[in-house]
């Protein structure tokens, strides 16, 4: 799987891990809470499960629908629909997901974009997951990884909380 990662200069919340996801879960709504920590929760564990398989994985988008199920959203790189064997452009992927979801919105209370980022201030891969629910709480978190050239398995580093801002509920 071949692409250019969006390269990111995180600005990390004052304080990561535990704390960080502590304080922001008593800013939202508990309803509103539940349903992007499992946005999260499942970003990163179907990320995860991506790399491990294909040793990486496309951008794509999860939703909780108005009835509460989670469900995968996805679009085809369009280089793939022209049938040329060029690398995807993640970028465009995420614009294309962010769109579709905006298209949509009526039909979900939450949804998260879930993509595979390049830190460079720790010059390290990573799984991004942004959240944002219809009433305005957003989260981010991402999720350092490197492969184990000894052992063939992937390592992963602390979740840490991102900052972020709404793209699907803003007009």
């Amino acid at each position: 799987m071949s692409g250019a990662k969006p390269e990111v200069a995180r600005e990390a919340m004052e304080t990561d891990g535990p704390v960080a996801v502590a304080s922001w879960r008593n800013s939202v709504p508990e309803a509103s809470a539940t349903d992007l920590e499992n946005l999260l929760g499942t970003g990163v564990g179907a990320a995860q499960e991506q790399l491990e398989r294909n040793g990486g994985f496309l951008p794509f988008a999860l939703v909780v629908e108005n009835d509460g199920e989670v469900r995968l959203v996805a679009v085809t790189p369009a280089d793939a629909q022209d049938g040329s064997d060029a690398d995807f452009d993640a970028d465009t992927m995420i614009s294309d997901l962010t769109e579709l979801l905006r298209q949509n919105r009526a039909d979900f209370r939450a949804a998260a974009i879930v993509c595979d980022i390049l830190l460079i201030e720790e010059d390290t891969d990573a799984i991004h997951v942004a959240a944002e629910h219809r009433d305005g709480s957003v989260f981010a978190a991402v999720l350092p990884y490197a492969a184990n050239t000894g052992t063939h398995e992937w390592e992963f580093g602390q979740l840490a909380a991102d900052t972020s801002e709404p793209t699907v509920w803003v007009d």
